[in-house]
């Protein structure tokens, strides 16, 4: 039974490498998969896409970059673009750098004997950011710039670009990206966990070589369990929220018995496995604030959304490769309506608030004492309201939750103490982050004066761990607890409309993203030196349809390769 798991570990980590050879985990087809349509079958998209700049100049990552190469074409947008870019870096420039940085950036694109001169800027603007830069370098200082020549750029500029074969070419870019998804556009390999609705496996992209993590739900468990509107309301948040620091939903379909949520992939283990696993239980300071700064910027990017997530703890933050966490799990994260709050005695017994537990209305409040619970865990190698291995009842937790307060170790410095006690304040009212500035009063404690948040949300910080590249960080396949078979249960076609609002293909920025990571927008998106427009760009050339086939040639001709069938010498082994 060994054998099992060390064949199933083996086949893994070498699709994490990329496979071997030099297509890093692409299908020897993968430009076929990847094939641009001939422009005249984008016009439905062209006539359908809303004409956002924010949308297509900024959020959408291949958006972005086609842009930036339209811009390229002329001088005075490129000296914009540079603008831009420049005021990205100083934002993330160290602190003791920033003020160096901003007289280089003021030299080069305010000075009007600068070639890089912005003109565009006005020379009010210029004037008071040259004054503020020599008395305080402040991340925000060029924001108001950015902004004038972000509202510049959506305007002559922009509607140029949606004429331009740049726009065309993300309109092919979009045709790719709403393919159907199946099964078929992935291999499957082991299981690494459970959700709350089946198995969450490792999955690998054929056209790309991208790694992830399935989540599946089976439609029957669903069914038998009334989680409908749990799965779909997992679903749409994931999609909703775009961040750093919370695990992306990167395609949704399904298979016959399942719905397949793809996920970040987070090798590195979650951190209860790293708290209690790796030695002694819990981790030194300097490793707990670097985490808890990480949480609060995914918490901040969830509130910004008006999502409390309500099940922050240990088994669900996971590390990626690099070291980094993100959240995950959002099954119990809810919407709040602006101006409202909600009502839910959810969460995990010892980590819900007093708020919680007593069945008070609330907003945010519980995720900032949930990350008081979680840090103290991390120092502490224990949690605040009840000991690992010792079976307290449910009623006696919540007792200690609503009266009783945490005890301090000599583990804990005086600005962790500091930060525990205000996130684990009793009456939300007086809880650090729920005082109106949110994510802002808990970034400004002492605790995280070393920590530059705008690098950190960069992701330019040095990490205090980095896992084990060939390390495992799960169970053993044999000792995952396997679902037993749901009975009496049968699927109708009135099912169907949940499924369809679950199954809904690629989730834009994810996919964008994972085409530049893996490099087949680079490969891909090629125009020609002088300009001239590519053949599946020129209007001139319509696709021609294909010849029609005989009827001997229709019943035993070999089929053309659609892109989604499976490679057959590619296909891992099946565990």
């Amino acid at each position: 039974m060994e054998l099992e798991n060390i064949v199933a570990n083996t086949v893994l980590l070498k699709a994490r490498e990329g496979g071997g050879g030099n297509r890093k985990g692409k299908s020897k087809k993968w430009k076929q998969m990847l094939q641009f349509p001939h422009i005249s079958l984008c016009e439905e998209l062209r006539q359908t896409t809303e004409k956002d700049y924010s949308s297509l100049c900024e959020r959408q990552p291949i958006g972005r970059l086609l842009f930036r190469q339209f811009c390229e074409t002329r001088p005075e947008l490129r000296r914009c673009v540079k603008f831009l870019d420049a005021v990205a870096e100083y934002e993330v420039t160290p602190d003791e750098r920033r003020k160096e940085s901003g007289q280089e950036l003021v030299d080069k694109y305010f000075d009007p004997k600068s070639e890089d001169h912005v003109p565009e800027v006005e020379d009010v603007m210029m004037a008071q950011c040259t004054e503020r830069l020599q008395q305080e370098a402040c991340k925000e200082l060029f924001k108001d710039c950015t902004k004038l020549i972000h509202d510049y750029l959506s305007v002559a500029p922009f509607a140029d670009y949606l004429d331009s074969m740049y726009y065309n070419r993300f309109l092919q870019w979009k045709w790719l990206e709403r393919q159907p998804v199946t099964k078929n556009t992935f291999r499957q390999y082991r299981v690494l966990g459970k959700g709350g609705f089946g198995e969450v496996c490792a999955c690998q992209v054929r056209a790309t070589g991208k790694m992830y993590a399935c989540k599946k739900l089976e439609k029957k468990r669903i069914k038998k369990r009334k989680g409908e509107s749990m799965a779909l309301n997992e679903k749409q948040i994931l999609e909703k929220v775009n961040s750093r620091f919370v695990v992306s939903l990167a395609y949704a379909y399904e298979t016959k018995d399942a719905l397949c949520l793809v996920l970040t992939l987070m090798n590195g283990g979650d951190l209860k496995f790293h708290i209690y696993h790796m030695g002694e239980a819990g981790f030194d300071e300097r490793r707990a604030v670097f985490y808890s700064a990480e949480i609060c910027c995914g918490l901040e990017d969830l509130h910004r959304e008006r999502i409390v997530y309500r099940d922050l703890k240990p088994e669900n933050i996971l590390l990626d490769d690099h070291g980094h966490i993100r959240i995950s799990d959002l099954g119990l994260a809810v919407h709040v309506p602006e101006g409202q709050s909600i009502k839910g005695r959810v969460g995990t017994v010892g980590y819900m608030a007093p708020e919680v537990v007593k069945n008070e209305r609330y907003t945010f409040s519980p995720d900032w004492w949930a990350l008081g619970c979680l840090l103290y865990e991390m120092i502490e190698g224990q949690s605040p309201f009840q000991q690992r291995k010792k079976k307290i009842k449910r009623e006696e937790v919540e007792r200690l939750v609503r009266e009783v307060e945490e005890e301090y170790s000599s583990k804990f410095s005086e600005d962790a103490t500091s930060l525990c006690k205000m996130l684990l304040a009793k009456d939300p009212t007086e809880r650090l982050g729920c005082q109106g500035g949110g994510a802002s009063e808990v970034k400004g404690h002492p605790i995280f004066r070393s920590i530059n948040f705008k690098r950190l949300e960069a992701g330019m910080l040095q990490v205090p761990f980095t896992p084990d590249p060939q390390a495992i960080y799960c169970k053993d396949v044999l000792d995952i607890e396997q679902f037993s078979t749901v009975k009496g249960v049968e699927l109708e076609p009135k099912d169907e409309s949940f499924y369809s609002k679950v199954s809904t293909g690629s989730v834009s920025i994810p996919w964008q993203n994972e085409m530049i990571e893996t490099e087949c927008f680079t490969e891909l998106n090629v125009f020609y030196q002088d300009g001239t427009v590519p053949p599946d760009l020129d209007w001139r050339g319509q696709p021609s349809p294909p010849p029609k086939q005989g009827l001997l040639q229709r019943l035993f001709g070999r089929q053309d390769c659609c892109g989604n069938c499976s490679d057959s010498d590619e296909e891992p082994t099946r565990l």
